[in-house]
């Protein structure tokens, strides 16, 4: 993919795909360039597919939108989660000294991380929009560890595609491609709005990736694996949220 530019793509005809025809063309190249979306089959395949490769194509290094300080909004909403589960309950007893997030697939140094080693790598802070695909918004600052620094501490490998990210919560998971996985914006989460990040917001750690709609931003998460096969994954459709009919990828 990095051997692609704006001016191929513009003519190949993705950018400028109309009707049947340029459609099926707009797919074969993003099939060639490996842009298929994980859950590309179904009626709105297609659709999926020429969302995932334009924005690729076009904005795979563009930045979220930063905030000033003053536009941090007063009272966030926070979605309503109870506390997940009783292990989350007894690692909360604890001030989540005992919380680890682990590192493991296609790496050549797997990780065992708790919140302090996190803590000791390269701090970056940002202050971006959360974005509902239910339409509610907010902004804050949010403080952490790059994904990138984790993952390059991980020596992962060059084959690796994705990384697959869980929750301590059953069920809730997802996974962004090496685009988002390796941009500057992407955060392992552990502060917020000069704080430690709560509970409510997902703490004691939440992977934020500004550049898609909040359920990419998943809470608690205690699990990273590296891969370059999302089918291997529930489903097989890339992450949760396709299983109960949201999007793999969700691009703003």
């Amino acid at each position: 993919m990095s051997g692609i530019t704006r001016r191929r793509l513009v003519r190949g005809g993705l950018a400028a795909a109309a009707g049947a025809s340029g459609l099926a063309v707009a797919a074969r190249l993003a099939g060639r360039y490996g842009l298929i979306p994980p859950d590309h089959g179904g009626l709105y395949g297609l659709g999926e597919t020429l969302t995932y490769a334009s924005q690729r194509l076009l904005t795979s290094h563009s930045l979220a939108r930063e905030f000033a300080r003053s536009e941090i909004s007063k009272q966030p909403f926070p979605n309503p989660v109870a506390p997940p589960n009783e292990e989350f309950k007894r690692l909360a007893a604890g001030n989540f000294a005992e919380w680890r997030l682990t590192v493991s697939g296609m790496v050549a140094r797997p990780l065992s991380l708790s919140i302090a080693d996190l803590k000791r790598f390269r701090a970056s802070g940002q202050i971006t929009q959360v974005a509902c695909e239910e339409g509610w918004s907010y902004v804050a600052e949010w403080i952490g560890t790059p994904l990138v620094e984790v993952l390059h501490a991980a020596e992962i490998l060059p084959q690796a595609r994705y990384v697959v990210y869980f929750s301590i919560a059953r069920g809730w998971w997802d996974s962004i491609d090496m685009a988002d996985a390796l941009h500057p914006q992407t955060l392992v989460t552990y502060g917020m709005n000069g704080g430690d990040l709560p509970v409510n917001f997902g703490g004691p750690l939440r992977l934020r990736v500004p550049r898609q709609l909040g359920y990419k931003s998943v809470k608690y998460i205690t699990r990273l694996a590296v891969t370059d096969d999302l089918k291997r994954f529930g489903k097989g459709l890339g992450s949760a949220p396709p299983e109960g009919g949201y999007a793999w990828y969700a691009g703003i």
